[in-house]
């Protein structure tokens, strides 16, 4: 058995080469601890290191199960970050939710943060870890809050971020207020289908219950301006093609900017109240 022929499994069960490539790059480095600089050393892989990637590889292409639940984490903004099935997987588009919630505090001071539907804790970890903020990540689930709180212990982030069982802002005290809140809400709409891959996702994370996936932002935007400060922020994360209706839910905020990823689509939307 060699790499050549690990990468094979991968790329025989319909994973695009490159995404192969990488995929298998990660299953060396987490369960061989072989990385680019054994490959460049010519360091060699033991018969039973390669057996196990070899596993990993199959496990990936029979179930189809992402490859971040095998090894149990995802990278994100540098850092590692435990995943399951109870959370989201970290995905590169909510780093442009997350860079730019960091910019706004940083040139404003603030110091009290929300984030809302926390799941796996990234989003606030790494708020926390780049502001001076302190900052509440709410979820439903008990599981996942569990998860953030692995995360953020895992990155010395105590009493900066903290979690609080909540559906939506049920569970913020009376008089608690924030400076922002940021939001990588459910916005599929309910039925529709999804990659192999995405099935492994929690679906209350996902899917809305309204056939266009605007529920959660309705729900947020109606609250957050009782419970923002004046002059604060409220940020989204954007499906594909909601932007312009996201934009009339927030009609009591002002300053609205929509920022765009790499593909050119509207990712990320801002208003100040």
């Amino acid at each position: 058995m060699s790499i050549q022929e690990i990468l094979k499994i991968l790329t025989d069960s319909g994973i695009e080469p490159n995404e192969a490539n990488v995929e298998v790059k990660m299953l060396l480095e987490h369960f061989a601890n072989y990385g680019a600089k054994d490959i460049v050393m010519g360091n060699k892989l033991t018969s039973d290191k390669l057996a196990i990637v070899k596993e990993k590889a199959e496990l990936r292409a029979r179930t189809r199960q992402p490859i971040q639940h095998i090894i149990g984490f995802a990278d994100f903004m540098g850092e590692k970050f435990i995943v399951n099935p109870s959370v989201l997987i970290p995905r590169d588009e909510t780093e442009i939710l997350v860079r730019k919630a960091i910019e706004i505090i940083n040139e404003n001071n603030f110091k009290m943060a929300l984030d809302v539907g926390t799941g796996s804790g990234c989003i606030a970890c790494m708020v926390a870890k780049y502001t001076d903020c302190q900052i509440i990540g709410l979820d439903i689930s008990t599981d996942a809050l569990n998860t953030a709180l692995d995360n953020a212990s895992r990155l010395n982030l105590f009493n900066k971020a903290i979690f609080r069982k909540s559906d939506v802002f049920s569970n913020v005290k009376p008089r608690e207020s924030f400076d922002i809140i940021i939001s990588n809400p459910p916005y599929i709409p309910k039925g529709t289908k999804v990659q192999k891959e995405v099935e492994f996702d929690p679906h209350n994370a996902l899917f809305t219950k309204d056939d266009k996936g605007l529920e959660f932002y309705e729900k947020i935007a109606k609250g957050a301006p009782s419970i923002l400060n004046k002059g604060g922020y409220l940020l989204f994360e954007l499906g594909i093609g909601q932007s312009q209706a996201v934009k009339e839910i927030m009609k009591d905020f002002s300053d609205i900017e929509i920022i765009k990823d790499l593909a050119g689509i509207d990712r990320v939307i801002a208003g100040r109240l």
